[in-house]
């Protein structure tokens, strides 16, 4: 059965349609855009329906992705990808977890639209450039003119990762006591020299509208922000984009969250956010695949 085939890939499908698009919401829309596709075909001239699948998805996000880069330019304030809640499983898959990580997804939308998508689906997902030649309509020469200069793109802007641990959790629930606490000396402690904070309002709410560097700095953007808070608010230990993250939640509506980078037993990035446009999925774990050591063909 096509829906079937559709189902039993989608959780790959929508991993792709995510890193491409750094949008939940936009990658369940490309989701719904492949499947109406799919419903159309004849399942039994389709030899290989991953396959298959894979390269309409991508040809779908590709379209979206260009359709979307003019609104994202004229975005207010600091834009940040849609978070979505992962499960604590997504650390053992080091790969997986950076490339939906916080930072990671930053220095992809730095990318154009084709390298991007090269990028993805050959560093991330492991396709041969000739399938993705096949996938993008592009010749295989070109396709690796784009790995090379995206993967140089890439690697010369990444920050060192580590995915979601119990240490990570600890160094979180420190963090959140002494910042409840005003206690200044103890954040910068838990903070990296460099360490840099980045709020995504998008205009709807109140954040800051640029990147704040530096312990000392963010340490009293942090305490100032939690004074905002009231003592109805409740905070919640949980996983996003593969990070240790806080939620804060008010008369049971999550109000913002902060995920947290960590290296070397210090916080190296914190990112909050506050719109309300990018909270509405940020409930249910959503179920991420790379599709295993072949995942072009079943």
């Amino acid at each position: 059965m096509s829906e079937d085939a559709f189902s039993e890939h989608r959780p790959l499908l929508f991993t792709i349609a995510y890193e491409m698009l750094g949008s939940a919401a936009d990658a369940e829309d490309v989701l719904q855009e492949s499947y109406l596709r799919w419903s159309a075909v004849d399942p039994a001239t389709v030899e290989h329906p991953r396959a298959y699948l894979v390269r309409v998805v991508t040809r779908q996000a590709l379209n979206h992705l260009r359709a979307v880069k003019a609104r994202r330019e004229e975005y207010v304030g600091s834009w940040l990808p849609e978070p979505i809640r992962t499960a604590p499983e997504v650390s053992e898959d080091a790969i997986l977890a950076e490339s939906v990580s916080m930072a990671m997804m930053l220095v992809l939308e730095t990318l154009g639209p084709a390298e991007r998508a090269v990028f993805v689906l050959h560093d991330v997902f492991g396709y041969t450039h000739g399938e993705i030649a096949a996938s993008i309509g592009k010749t295989e020469v070109t396709v690796r003119h784009i790995a090379h200069r995206a993967r140089r793109h890439v690697h010369a802007r990444r920050r060192r990762f580590e995915p979601d641990s119990d240490a990570g959790r600890e160094i979180v629930q420190r963090f959140l006591l002494a910042a409840s606490t005003g206690e200044v000396q103890a954040l910068m402690d838990l903070l990296a020299p460099d360490v840099v904070q980045i709020s995504d309002g998008g205009g709807k709410v109140v954040a800051a509208r640029h990147p704040i560097t530096g312990s000392a700095d963010v340490a009293r953007f942090v305490i100032g922000v939690l004074r905002t808070t009231t003592e109805a608010t409740r905070v919640e230990h949980a996983t996003y984009n593969g990070m240790p993250a806080a939620r804060f939640v008010t008369g049971g509506e999550l109000d913002w969250l902060v995920a947290f980078e960590i290296h070397d037993g210090r916080i190296t990035g914190l990112y909050g956010m506050r719109n309300p446009d990018k909270l509405h999925r940020a409930e249910a774990v959503l179920p991420l695949d790379r599709g295993g050591h072949q995942p072009w063909k079943p």
